[in-house]
């Protein structure tokens, strides 16, 4: 099994962004498994198993595999995911990802050939606020063009 993990963290933002630190699992035959606490975000583009709980961004990469319950912020998935996942951000399910279970956030969106298969659980975090609406992607292209 070979894998690599690579701290994103020495590359040099541009003027127009911010450093964030993406810590990133690669490795094509790699497979992972266990309860994995991340304190920022990270990329996966191998297999994880298991529980994940991510102080940022989880991005599943379209190599990736993720078959875990996942607490994060935000979430970006073009793989494949399987599990309870609870973002307290947004999350999106591109034109290539892959989802079976159940998310619980207020805000996602799913593009266009996105897979999804589960349930949606909305996020209340102060009783009376306006939760952000549930798109498709297509809808909000429709929205920002008028």
């Amino acid at each position: 099994m070979a894998f690599e993990i690579l701290d994103g963290s020495t590359t040099k933002p541009t003027a127009s962004s911010s450093a964030q630190q993406l810590l990133s699992v690669l490795g094509a035959s790699a497979k992972l498994e266990g309860k994995f606490d991340i304190s920022d975000s990270i990329q996966i583009e191998c297999e994880v198993g298991g529980e994940m709980t991510v102080g940022g961004k989880l991005v599943i990469g379209q190599s990736g595999v993720v078959h875990a319950d996942v607490r994060t912020v935000d979430a970006v998935i073009m793989g494949r995911y399987e599990g309870n996942l609870v973002a307290s951000g947004d999350v999106e399910i591109t034109a290539t990802g892959q989802v079976t279970g159940n998310i619980e956030t207020d805000s996602l969106v799913i593009a266009k050939g996105g897979f999804f298969n589960g349930n949606v659980v909305r996020i209340r975090e102060a009783a009376g606020a306006q939760p952000a609406p549930l798109y498709v992607l297509d809808e909000r292209r429709l929205a920002a063009s008028r």
